[in-house]
């Protein structure tokens, strides 16, 4: 099958297509004909082991464990390990692949059974592959963030594959939205459902005078005082992503300090147990037109090299897309 594999650490120059053999589902996995993955800020700080602690997860000098970039998936489940009873041959699926296997930036590839879910007829594989890693991270930080109808939720970095569904989300979940994005993302943040939408280049969080009741600050870079002084009394801070810094700070400070003026922070943490039953939410309220899945551009899987140059650029507007061609 065709691949794209790296063999060392660096920039998008060290991805190669190349052939590799099927991969073969284990106990609980399940063999998917790949027809479309998505790239995660996951996928290159993996490629270019950063932070450091990657070395130790993959390989100290070199990719050992995940040759095989590609977090998300949606295709068809060509087959199935022992002791899989939720998935059989010929079913669509879209979900998440294992970090101790190579991913998804490839022809087939192996999945868990219990982070995939059902990928509904009317929800394309494009957009099934552009929903998994983003759209649960979403779902679980407005979640740890405790939004209800009513409340007033401010989130930033609401232009990229997370933000988007952040946005729709918290509006489908009643609450009233106040976004932060780049110039380019703000038409499609209002549309996406944003009452408020702030062009961060051009007015600062700090200016704001409405109190929020979550923050939800996504690959945020501003000092947990300035959300602090953004939330009501009990209000909650949720930090989803950020730089090496920031992520530290939060982990060791955020707890406390909130908690010092009577409010809530914490960083988000993945839940794996509530991955398929999440996805399946995620598809009910694309089905039902509640969420729209927003693609930036799609790739052949032979282009990934320009696709991840161009992720790391930065101020992507929703998600970008590989797709896997055959002749």
């Amino acid at each position: 099958m065709r691949a794209i594999v790296y063999r060392e650490y660096g920039g998008p120059e060290v991805l190669q297509l190349a052939e590799l053999s099927e991969p073969r589902p284990v106990k609980g996995q399940v063999l998917i004909r790949v027809e479309g993955s998505s790239i995660n800020a996951a996928d290159y700080r993996l490629m270019r082991a950063n932070p450091f602690l990657v070395r130790l997860m993959n390989g100290l000098w070199r990719p050992m464990k995940r040759r095989v970039l590609g977090q998300d998936v949606a295709g068809v489940v060509a087959a199935i390990g022992e002791g899989v009873t939720r998935f059989s041959p010929g079913d669509r699926v879209f979900g998440e692949t294992p970090m101790n296997a190579d991913g998804a930036f490839a022809e087939y590839c192996v999945a868990d059974e219990r982070a995939l879910a059902v990928l509904p007829r009317e929800v394309s594989f494009d957009e099934g592959a552009a929903m998994p890693l983003a759209g649960t991270t979403a779902l679980q930080g407005l979640r740890l963030a405790e939004v209800k109808a009513g409340d007033r939720v401010l989130i930033t970095g609401a232009g990229g594959g997370v933000g988007l569904f952040a946005v729709q989300i918290a509006k489908t979940l009643g609450a009233t939205v106040t976004a932060s994005c780049g110039p380019k993302s703000v038409e499609l943040v209002r549309s996406s459902g944003a009452e408020v939408v702030i062009d961060y280049q051009q007015i600062s969080l700090e200016s704001l005078a409405q109190p929020f009741d979550a923050v939800v600050a996504i690959n945020g870079y501003q000092p947990l005082s300035t959300f602090r002084r953004l939330l009501a009394p009990g209000g909650r801070y949720v930090m989803v992503g950020g730089s090496n810094a920031q992520l530290f700070q939060a982990l060791l400070f955020a707890r406390p300090y909130f908690a010092a003026f009577g409010r809530r922070g914490t960083t988000l943490s993945i839940d794996p147990t509530r991955q398929a039953a999440d996805l399946e939410q995620l598809a009910r309220w694309k089905r039902e037109g509640l969420i729209r899945v927003i693609i930036d551009r799609s790739f052949p899987l032979d282009e990934t090299k320009d696709a991840m140059a161009l992720a790391e650029r930065g101020h992507v507007r929703g998600k970008i897309v590989l797709t896997t061609a055959r002749a």
